[in-house]
């Protein structure tokens, strides 16, 4: 399918954006009297990073034609990112996710299942908006909700390599939705079609069966791809045609809600891709944004501008002069 009507932006995703319910109750989701609403997704999280680091991204996927996936859309679109090739379905459901901290312990609860997003097939594709893009980002879940979004991602990536688009690939190994075992032989072999692979350390000991991290880089050092592994011990490793350099993490002053944090940095490490910075630059420019995702709630409400980046940069040179 193609309807492109206006330039592509500089960076396509998509996949599933679920509602997304907290109870605020420290005893649990069963004894909670009030739940906040939001919503999530790898890939929606990222294109409003991207957005609000001042580049352009689009974001598309299936959405019920419901309150939720209405809510959604409107609030993706409210972040300057396109959804123009975002479908709204009115056979299937949006997905939901209920998270609980019940006694010190965060669970999420997921009702995805024949969702909207999980109907996604190629024929949803524009292959102009993906083939005018600079760099498209896929991520492991959309692989993982049916055989469709697989085949789906599968598409895609041709459509990108054929055009010459970049290809950047998050295994984001979810076990709720499959096991090590099921996604092995997938990510596996989607990673080596990326021209960006950003997995996680802990991802890859699941994936390669295999708990040393010295054993673990060396696999990774094998691939075509540029590596950036999130995860290791206060730093970030970037392995680029098989040379490895270690970048730091920014110390974060206090620590509130982890979660969206790879998100935040898939969106600044791609951000200073499309600024022109190195891998390592780039990866730098990650860690930041990463650290200040943590630093207050929400999947994506804490993604920070580009103007709060400088600002923390600015002070961050101030102190080590």
């Amino acid at each position: 399918m193609s309807t492109n009507t206006r330039p592509s932006p500089e960076i396509v995703t998509f996949g599933e954006s679920m509602g997304l319910l907290t109870a605020k109750d420290t005893r649990g989701l069963e004894y909670a009297a009030t739940l906040d609403k939001s919503f999530g997704g790898a890939e929606s999280n990222l294109a409003i990073g991207v957005s609000r680091l001042g580049h352009t991204s689009g974001w598309f996927g299936r959405l019920g034609n419901d309150p939720i996936g209405n809510m959604i859309l409107k609030a993706i679109r409210g972040e300057g990112v396109d959804v123009s090739r975002a479908r709204m379905s009115d056979k299937e459901p949006t997905g939901l996710m209920i998270r609980e901290n019940a006694s010190g312990k965060a669970t999420v609860h997921y009702y995805r299942k024949l969702s909207a997003a999980s109907a996604i097939t190629p024929e949803d594709l524009d292959t102009d908006y993906i083939a005018g893009a600079q760099i498209l980002h896929v991520t492991g879940i959309t692989a993982a909700i049916s055989a469709s979004g697989l085949a789906t991602v599968e598409a895609a990536i041709h459509i990108a390599k054929q055009a010459g688009v970049k290809v950047s690939f998050d295994p984001n190994l979810r076990l709720k939705l499959w096991s090590a075992e099921e996604a092995r032989p997938v990510l596996l072999r989607l990673a080596e079609q990326a021209d960006y692979f950003l997995p996680g350390l802990d991802e890859m000991k699941l994936l390669y069966n295999e708990e040393d991290d010295q054993k673990v880089l060396e696999r990774l050092s094998a691939m075509n791809a540029v590596c950036i592994v999130k995860g290791g011990p206060d730093l970030t490793y970037v392995l680029v045609n098989g040379t490895l350099t270690e970048v730091p993490y920014f110390k974060a002053d206090h620590v509130l809600d982890t979660v969206g944090a790879g998100d935040g940095f898939c969106a600044g490490f791609l951000s200073g891709l499309i600024k022109g910075y190195s891998p390592q630059e780039a990866t730098r420019l990650g860690n930041l944004t990463g650290s200040m995702v943590i630093q207050a709630v929400g999947d994506w409400e804490a993604l920070p501008t580009w103007e709060q980046v400088e600002d923390k940069l600015n002070n961050v040179a101030h102190v080590e002069r």
